[in-house]
């Protein structure tokens, strides 16, 4: 059999929009197919059909061979089909081994086989490299974890076809390079995979052949060992791509945030950030670097008021910000695109223009004696969306719930800037996003430094902050390495600092 799964002429139509239009994938055994994409290409509905959460208008699905109706995801499960959702699926006081289980129980008499399922996971997890405790609780466990739980998921159902959305989205640069290794271990046992993805480097290091959709249409399938990361890249978006950021060199102005010897608690006496001193002036951009965990969110969470300093000073134009409301900060000049945009960022229940002005709606022209001027919230809504090219179904009226993750992150991005802050604060700010918008939010956030305000940048990609900032400050365990100007650092260099090593040091 050559193809394990067909999908030929898909067509999906939701009111007003069309999210696929005459697609076709075809999944060979025993290979890693990346389906590539921008942000709202139609990639996330076209994987949903193939998993039975929606029906297509037009077009055949072939698994096996045999032409077949997948009606729902049960369906889909019989039919050897695991989906990896981009937004996890865990009920969080569980355990490992409850979360895997649901829906799918083994009964001992009347009881639940809690036993002979963890021992089945653990065999699982074992012959797939996964390294997962069964008996763990979900809230207890890493997001990288979270996600192996996901695939045992899947795994433990039999599935023979597993379909990744978006699987690095949410990992740190090592998780990621574990994934690739249990993908690699999986396909060797005969299974076949299919990850949608916009991350280039991560499709030419794992997948066989690629897929690249364009605003819902088939733009064609490469083989990944023959076709360059630029030639995917221009597939995706439609035009030429630059990687490299145009930007002259800072002319840095006064000092807009200090912080000096600030520690922050991350639990009950347990520092998370140790008496840290930064400056960032106005018309530069400064880089946080470091691994996941080691002090950022205690970092930003201080500055921006939702966590309380143990000791030293933060101030902001002078003046001591320790004791500033949160709404106070924001309206005194500080902006934050958060690192989860989901809990932090947005109501997703909420309409977009309520979220565009969900810090503003209180004052002129969005508000007058307390009454919402609507005509002002939606045209200031439609201006950051086409500014944005943030793609949803009914404009500014839609429920931001119903946007594309990527979609999500430009809309927080475009409300953030579009404050024009003094200082912009941007934790992650291109996660989840496509080449063609990665390269869009840089020169904005150039564009927002060389209008003579501070960027403080914080950032898990190594090549974000070599290529976005001006000085870069390297966090390891809480504690400050070293801040060094980005033109005279290396990525070698960067990655000793992170791992404690100070600039001159050896060894």
């Amino acid at each position: 059999m050559d193809y394990v799964v067909e999908m030929l002429g898909i067509r999906k139509e939701f009111t007003g929009i069309v999210a696929n239009d005459d697609i076709t994938l075809q999944l060979k055994k025993g290979e890693i197919h990346a389906l590539l994409g921008e942000n709202g290409a139609g990639k996330s509905t076209l994987m949903s059909i193939l998993f039975g959460m929606y029906q297509p208008d037009r077009g055949v699905i072939k698994v096996n061979g045999q032409e077949t109706k997948i009606a729902n995801p049960n369906v889909a499960g019989k039919l050897g089909i695991g989906m990896v959702h981009q937004h996890f699926k865990l009920v969080s006081n569980f355990t490992v081994t409850e979360n895997i289980m649901l829906g799918n129980e083994l009964r001992r008499w009347f009881t639940l086989d809690l036993k002979n399922a963890a021992k089945r996971i653990e065999e699982l997890s074992r012959r797939y490299g996964l390294n997962v405790d069964p008996y763990a609780k979900i809230e207890d466990i890493s997001v990288g974890m979270q996600q192996r739980v996901e695939i045992l998921k899947m795994l433990y159902r039999d599935a023979e076809v597993l379909i990744l959305d978006e699987p690095t989205a949410v990992l740190t640069p090592q998780e990621i390079h574990e994934l690739m290794n249990i993908l690699r271990s999986l396909i060797a046992e005969g299974k076949s995979i299919i990850i949608i993805t916009h991350k280039l480097k991560e499709i030419k290091a794992a997948a066989h052949r690629c897929t690249v959709i364009r605003r819902g249409k088939t733009i064609g399938t490469v083989d990944v060992a023959t076709t360059s990361e630029q030639t995917m890249a221009e597939m995706m978006v439609g035009r030429q791509i630059s990687f490299k950021v145009d930007k002259s060199p800072s002319r840095p102005g006064d000092v807009v945030l200090k912080l000096d010897r600030v520690t922050v608690n991350k639990a009950k006496n347990v520092p998370g950030l140790k008496s840290v001193s930064l400056e960032v002036r106005a018309g530069e951009i400064v880089g946080i670097a470091g691994v996941d965990g080691n002090g950022q969110s205690e970092l930003v969470e201080a500055i921006t008021g939702l966590r309380r300093i143990e000791s030293g000073m933060i101030e902001f134009q002078g003046a001591s910000i320790a004791d500033l409301s949160i709404r106070s900060r924001i309206e005194s000049g500080i902006g934050h695109i958060p690192e989860d945009r989901q809990k932090r960022g947005l109501v997703l229940d909420y309409s977009l223009e309520e979220n565009m002005v969900l810090e503003i709606y209180n004052r002129p022209p969005f508000s007058k004696n307390g009454i919402l001027n609507k005509p002002k919230i939606r045209a200031y809504t439609e201006g950051i969306l086409s500014s944005y090219d943030v793609r949803s179904g009914e404009g500014a009226v839609s429920v931001t719930r119903s946007l594309s993750g990527g979609n999500q992150q430009k809309a927080i991005i475009g409300r953030e800037i579009e404050l024009n802050p003094t200082l912009l604060i941007a934790v992650q700010p291109t996660r989840g996003l496509d080449v063609g918008s990665i390269e869009y939010i840089h020169k904005r956030l150039i564009e927002h430094r060389d209008k003579g305000n501070a960027v403080l940048l914080v950032s898990l990609e190594l090549d974000e902050i070599l290529n976005v900032t001006d000085r870069v400050a390297v966090l390891n365990n809480g504690e400050l390495v070293d801040t060094v100007l980005t033109a005279e650092t290396t990525e070698n260099e960067m990655g000793l600092m992170m791992a404690g090593v100070k600039r001159g040091e050896t060894g």
